[in-house]
C-alpha cells in the first residue's frame, strides 16, 4: 500500500473523483447542452465556464492556507456545499448574473481541493513511495473526468432530468465524504517555513506552468486538427488506450528510481521524450501514430512520477497544503493560457505550429530544470 492509512486517503481519493465528474459533466455537458433551455446563452455558459475555473486557479493557494488553518474537512466540506447549491440554483433559479457569480464562489470555494488532497497524500504516504503515491494521486482525476465529460453529453440528449438529478447526488455525496473527514488530523499546520524554503517553491514555477499549457495547446485545436489530418476520433482510442497502459508502467517503473534516487532520473527522460514527441508530431502529422502514442505514454508516466517526487521533496514540510497551492496556481494558468495559445498557433501555423509550440515548451522546461540547481544534483 502506498499510504500509510489508506482508508483515510481512499475516502480523499474518493471526494477528488466525484468532485471532478460532477465539475467537468456540468461544464462540458449538462450546461453547453441544458443551458439554452434554462435561457442561458452560449457566451453566459462561456462566462461561467471561464469565472469558475479562473476563481479556482487565483485562489489555489489562498485556498491551501486556509487547510492549514482550519483544517482538511472543513474547508472540504465548505467547497463540496457551494458546488450543491450552484448546481441547485442553477437547475432551478438560473440567471446570468447569479449564474456567474455562483459559479465564481464555487471556483473559489474549491479551489482548496487539489492543494489538500495532494498535501495530505504526502503526508499520508509511505516515505519510500512518496512519488509514487501522488502519481495516483495525479491520475484519480483523469477517469473521472472522462466520464464526466464524455457520459453525461449523451445523456442529457434523452434525460436531460436525470442527468440534472444524477449530480446533484454525486455532489452530496462529495459533501458526505468530506463531511466524514471533519476530524482528520494531519500533520499540515505548523510553525512558517523559512523564507529560503519559499525559494526552493519558487523555482518549481515555470516547470508546473508549462507542463499543464503544452497539453493546453490542444484543448481548442483538436477536432480542427483532426478533420485536416483525416482522422475520426474512433482512429485515437487503440493508441490512445496503448498510451494509457504505458503511462501505468512507466509511472510504476521508473516511480521507484524517483523515490529510491532523485526524481530527476525520471523527470528529465520524461521531459525530453515529450518534447521530442511533440516536435515529431510537428514534423511528420499523423504518419507515425503508434510511435507517438507510445513515447507519449512513456515520457508522460517518467514525467509526472519525476514531477511529484521533486515538488515532495521541495515543499516546505510545514507549510505543505499552501506549497502545493502556489504550485497548483502556476498550473492552473498554464492549463489556462494553453488553449489561447494553441487557437492562434493553428490560425497562423496550423498543424506544425502547434506541436512544434509544445515541443519548444517542454525543451525549455527540460533545459531549465538542467540548469537549475535540482536538475544538475538529478543529472549527477
Amino acid at each position: 500500500m502506498l499510504w500509510q492509512r489508506p482508508l483515510t486517503m481512499l475516502r480523499l481519493l474518493a471526494l477528488l473523483a466525484l468532485s471532478e465528474t460532477v465539475r467537468a459533466a456540468f461544464f462540458v455537458a449538462a450546461l453547453p447542452i441544458g443551458g439554452p433551455a434554462l435561457g442561458l446563452s452560449a457566451a453566459v455558459i462561456g462566462v461561467m465556464a471561464g469565472a469558475h475555473y479562473l476563481a479556482d486557479a487565483l485562489m489555489r493557494g489562498p485556498a491551501g492556507a486556509l487547510v492549514a488553518r482550519a483544517g482538511l474537512g472543513p474547508t472540504l466540506l465548505a467547497g463540496s456545499l457551494l458546488g450543491l447549491l450552484t448546481l441547485w440554483l442553477t437547475r432551478t433559479l438560473p440567471s446570468p448574473l447569479g449564474g456567474v457569480l455562483a459559479c465564481a464562489v464555487w471556483g473559489a470555494g474549491s479551489a482548496a481541493l487539489w492543494p489538500a488532497v495532494m498535501s495530505a497524500s504526502q503526508a499520508l504516504a509511505r516515505p519510500e513511495r512518496t512519488a509514487r503515491a501522488l502519481t495516483v494521486t495525479n491520475l484519480t482525476a483523469v477517469p473521472a473526468v472522462l466520464v464526466g465529460a464524455l457520459a453525461a453529453g449523451p445523456l442529457m440528449q434523452g434525460w436531460p432530468g436525470a442527468v440534472w438529478t444524477g449530480l446533484l447526488l454525486l455532489q452530496g455525496a462529495a459533501a458526505a465524504l468530506a463531511l466524514s473527514l471533519w476530524r482528520t488530523s494531519l500533520p499540515l499546520r505548523t510553525a512558517p517555513a523559512p523564507w529560503r524554503e519559499w525559494r526552493g517553491v519558487a523555482a518549481l514555477l515555470p516547470t508546473a506552468f508549462v507542463q499543464t499549457l503544452a497539453p493546453g495547446l490542444l484543448v481548442t485545436t483538436l477536432y480542427p486538427m483532426l478533420s485536416f489530418l483525416g482522422l475520426r476520433l474512433g482512429d485515437l482510442l487503440l493508441p490512445g488506450a496503448l498510451t494509457g497502459v504505458l503511462i501505468g508502467v512507466s509511472a510504476a517503473w521508473l516511480g521507484r528510481h524517483a523515490d529510491r534516487d532523485h526524481p530527476g532520473r525520471a523527470l528529465l527522460p520524461g521531459l525530453a521524450l515529450l518534447s521530442a514527441g511533440f516536435f515529431l508530431a510537428a514534423l511528420t502529422g499523423a504518419q507515425f501514430l503508434w510511435l507517438l502514442a507510445a513515447v507519449a505514454g512513456v515520457g508522460f508516466g517518467a514525467f509526472l512520477t519525476g514531477w511529484n517526487g521533486l515538488v515532495a521533496r521541495t515543499l516546505p514540510q510545514g507549510q505543505r497544503a499552501a506549497a502545493w497551492g502556489a504550485v497548483m496556481t502556476a498550473e492552473a494558468l498554464g492549463a489556462a493560457a494553453g488553449p489561447m495559445l494553441g487557437g492562434a498557433a493553428w490560425q497562423v501555423w496550423g498543424v506544425g505550429g502547434v506541436f512544434a509550440l509544445g515541443g519548444a515548451a517542454f525543451a525549455g522546461a527540460l533545459l531549465y530544470a538542467v540548469r537549475r540547481p535540482a536538475g544538475k544534483v538529478a543529472a549527477s
